[in-house]
């Protein structure tokens, strides 16, 4: 074929470490259209960010010259040292450095926007930890609850 051409729907998931102050409300907005727009300069595109104050969702479109090791670094590394910047409550934020990505076909894409926008209402009835473990569990990931949530 004379031309590369993909359409890669990636769910993303990541966490702040447990000693990291959370991100409070008032900020969250700012913080999901910074991550955005970090996605879009890797090349990919990003379709929807959320989460609440301790967790970030995105769902992207992956470029078919970008990796999502590469994306996901650039994404927690860039957004980490912005979020430093915009007050002294965020001076030890860290985001964990592991982190979760799960394909999504075509067809649910629209159900994952959804379920993204839905966070703050969904986790008043599940914790990060029990969403997690439903992914990982959906997906077929094995993985020890040892070291799945530790820093």
């Amino acid at each position: 074929m004379a031309q590369s051409l993909s359409r890669i729907y990636i769910h993303v998931i990541f966490h702040i470490k447990t000693t990291s102050p959370v991100v409070r409300d008032d900020d969250l907005e700012r913080m999901h259209s910074y991550i955005g727009q970090l996605v879009n300069t890797t090349g990919c595109g990003v379709l929807q960010v959320g989460g609440t104050e301790d967790h970030v969702h995105v769902l992207l479109m992956l470029s078919k010259n970008e990796s999502i090791a590469h994306v996901v670094e650039e994404v927690k590394r860039n957004s980490s040292r912005w979020i430093k910047t915009i007050a002294p409550c965020y001076d030890k934020f860290g985001w964990q450095g592991g982190y979760g990505a799960f394909s999504i076909s075509r067809s649910v894409v629209d159900k994952t926007l959804q379920y993204i926008r839905g966070q703050k209402e969904h986790h008043t009835k599940h914790t990060f930890m029990e969403e997690y473990t439903a992914f990982l569990k959906l997906y077929g990931i094995e993985y020890d609850e040892r070291y799945v949530f530790s820093d």
